[in-house]
């Protein structure tokens, strides 16, 4: 088998070491090995990239393990081409896994060109993932958060859900801290509602009236801290994430013209594709994505596989936005779901609506031109023009002429 990268390092990641293997030509035609053992400290991989140099290694390459290639890849990657692998696509002989063999299977795949790299983005992009998915984190704990809450309140007898519609609103909020501090009068708490709550005060003097005792007391107390610490969190990762966002303005108004994408979905958008230069197809970045169905085939006969596995941060912000769009009115996007959630339901519908979003955005972000809607009426209109066809082809292969002259 040819080789096609004379000098390579193939390397071993983990957690407190890194084995590294270093291929180049040997006498003859044969190949030279060499590994050695690094810690994964930074001073241990500074070390470990002098030596790939003084070995006149261009090409390195490791699997990408948990979070732990992240330290070795960034130290590379400013002295030469480092290349992240799925780690599925290289399952070595088994009953002979060892770190050394590990870094050498992964040295011979790498100079015979067997492997491909996966896509890792710049190190500005890595700063806008980091910042986005530490926000989606903080959203997951404030619901969290919100749902403890009102279970609590169930245990307690207090029926606050029942009344107001978010039980974490400024209204609400006083209320429980009342509760909290030791007010036991429903009326005194129904009171302090501010705005429309107000309309309401009768219905919440009866749901604030329980069984509230100090347990309930000391665990809604620390809840109520944390929302405030979470959402305090988050206006912060927001600030942080308007500054950094600057250079990407123009892709950001862009998305957001595509209906049920709103800010949050297309800073996420962003901060995990870094743009669409490097995947050169729409079909390719839905395959990325996840949002591409899997194939299962096997002695010539197919089987539903459902959708690949892909980018969960950005398929997850995808399908969020595709309920959004279902709920819009007049739209192509609304008029897709319905149809496809009448036969296939509802979860093959959203998916389905989150492709057509990805590939939109991808010629939106290439072409640079905003969202333009079909309208809700196109898929009827292609299928009116469609089943016209075969009539006029069924009638012409029974021998008729058929001239069909335009409605005036």
């Amino acid at each position: 088998m040819d080789v096609l990268f004379d000098r390579v390092a193939g390397i071993d990641v983990g957690k407190a070491t890194v084995t590294v293997c270093v291929r180049t030509p040997g006498t003859g035609r044969k190949r030279a090995s060499e590994t050695r053992t690094f810690r994964t400290m930074t001073r241990s991989l500074v070390v470990m990239a002098d030596w790939l140099e003084e070995c006149g290694v261009t090409l390195a390459a490791m699997e990408s393990t948990a979070t732990y290639w992240k330290p070795i890849f960034y130290c590379l990657e400013e002295r030469m081409e480092c290349w992240l692998l799925n780690a599925a696509h290289m399952k070595a002989v088994p009953g002979r896994k060892t770190d050394v063999r590990d870094a050498e299977w992964i040295a011979q795949l790498l100079e015979h060109g067997l492997v491909s790299p996966s896509f890792v983005p710049p190190p500005e992009v890595r700063t806008l993932r980091n910042l986005t998915r530490y926000r989606l984190k903080l959203m997951g704990d404030r619901t969290r958060d919100a749902g403890w809450l009102e279970k609590l309140l169930e245990d307690a007898s207090i029926k606050l859900s029942v009344v107001a519609s978010n039980i974490t609103g400024t209204s609400s909020r006083e209320m429980l801290a009342a509760l909290v501090a030791g007010e036991r009068d429903a009326a005194v708490m129904a009171d302090l509602a501010h705005s429309t709550l107000r309309r309401k005060i009768p219905d919440l003097t009866e749901a604030l009236t329980g069984r509230f005792d100090d347990h309930h007391a000391a665990i809604v107390g620390q809840l109520l801290t944390k929302l405030e610490q979470t959402e305090a969190g988050l206006r912060r990762i927001d600030a942080e994430l308007e500054i950094r966002m600057v250079p990407f303005a123009r892709q950001l108004e862009l998305l957001r013209t595509i209906p049920g994408v709103g800010l949050v979905t297309a800073q996420v958008f962003i901060a995990e594709t870094g743009g669409m230069s490097k995947f050169g197809s729409p079909e390719r970045l839905a395959a990325w994505v996840g949002l591409a169905p899997a194939i299962h085939e096997s002695a010539g006969k197919r089987t539903p596989a459902g959708s690949r596995r892909g980018n969960k941060f950005l398929t997850s912000m995808l399908v969020e936005a595709a309920n959004s769009a279902s709920r819009t009115k007049n739209t192509y996007l609304a008029s897709q779901f319905k149809r496809i959630a009448s036969r296939r339901g509802h979860g093959r519908a959203a998916v389905a609506v989150a492709h057509s979003m990805l590939v939109s955005a991808y010629w939106m972000l290439v072409r640079d031109e905003p969202y333009q809607d079909l309208g809700p009426d196109w898929l009827s209109k292609r299928n009116d023009e469609a089943h016209a066809r075969r009539l006029v082809a069924q009638l012409e292969r029974l021998g008729h002429t058929v001239v069909l002259p335009p409605v005036a």
